[in-house]
C-alpha cells in the first residue's frame, strides 16, 4: 500500500524539452495544459450567439459571472474591478483543477504538486502588491502603507510580504493533497462504491472549498491596499 501511494504521489517526468540542458515537463503541467483546453474550449461554446434575450444555458452563464462579480466586489470593493478577470479565472481554474482526478483517465489534480500552488501563490501576492501600490497612490504611500495602523507595526507588516504566499501556497497545498491521500486510502480500503460516496465531498465540496478560500484570502488580502481607492469612492458624490 505504502509504494502504491508514493507513486500516486509521484510527480512524473512526461518529457523533456532539449533547452538549458533540459527542462522536464512533469504530469501536473500537462495536466494543467489539459484543463486550459477543455475551459477555453467550454468557454468559447458557451459564448456563442449570444442574444439579448438569453436562452437558459445563456442564463445560467450570465448568473455565474454576475455570482464572481458580486463576490469579488464585496470583498475588494468597486476599486478592484480592474482585477475581476484574472481573480475570477483563477477561481474556475483552481475549482476544476481540484477535483478533475474525480474524472479519471489517470488525470491527477495540479494542486497536489507544491510547485504549483507556489506559482499561484506568487502571483496572487504580486498583484496584492501591485494592486496596493495603485491603491496607495504611487510609491510613497506604498512604503507608507507599511506603517499602518500605527508606525510600530512596521515590522511585522514587512514580514507579510513572506508570510501571505507562505499561508496561500500551503493552506491550498495541503488541504488538496491531505484530500487526496485520503481518497487514495479509502479506495484501497473499501474498493470502489464507499469511495465514490467520499469522493463527491474530498473532489467537489473540498475541492471548490479551496478554490473559494484562496481566492477569497487573495481579494482580501488586496483590498487592505486598496482602502485610499475605497475612501475615493465613497467620497464621491451619489
Amino acid at each position: 500500500m505504502g509504494e502504491e501511494l508514493m507513486q500516486s504521489l509521484e510527480n512524473k517526468t512526461v518529457f523533456t524539452i532539449p533547452l538549458f540542458g533540459g527542462i522536464p515537463i512533469h504530469e501536473s503541467i500537462i495536466t494543467m495544459w489539459i484543463i486550459m483546453a477543455i475551459l477555453m474550449a467550454v468557454v468559447l461554446l458557451l459564448t456563442r450567439n449570444l442574444k439579448i434575450i438569453p436562452s437558459k444555458g445563456q442564463a445560467l452563464l450570465e448568473f455565474g459571472v454576475t455570482w464572481v462579480q458580486d463576490f469579488l466586489e464585496g470583498n475588494t470593493g468597486k476599486a478592484g474591478k480592474r482585477y475581476f478577470s484574472y481573480l475570477g479565472t483563477v477561481l474556475i481554474f483552481l475549482a476544476f483543477s481540484n477535483f478533475i482526478g474525480m474524472f479519471g483517465f489517470g488525470l491527477k489534480p495540479p494542486t497536489k504538486d507544491i510547485n504549483v500552488t507556489v506559482a499561484f501563490a506568487l502571483l496572487s501576492i504580486i498583484l496584492i502588491e501591485v494592486s496596493t501600490f495603485r491603491g496607495q497612490g504611487g510609491l510613497k504611500g506604498f512604503f507608507k502603507s507599511f506603517a499602518k495602523p500605527m508606525p510600530i507595526m512596521l515590522p511585522i507588516n514587512i514580514m507579510e510580504l513572506a508570510i501571505r504566499p507562505l499561508s496561500l501556497c500551503m493552506r491550498l497545498f495541503g488541504n488538496v493533497l491531505g484530500a487526496f491521500v485520503v481518497m487514495k486510502l479509502i479506495e484501497h480500503v473499501c474498493g470502489l462504491i464507499i469511495p465514490m460516496v467520499f469522493s463527491m465531498y474530498f473532489d467537489v465540496f473540498d475541492g471548490l472549498i479551496q478554490a473559494y478560500v484562496f481566492v477569497f484570502l487573495t481579494s482580501l488580502f488586496m483590498s487592505e491596499g486598496l482602502e485610499t481607492e475605497h475612501q475615493a469612492e465613497q467620497a464621491e458624490p451619489a
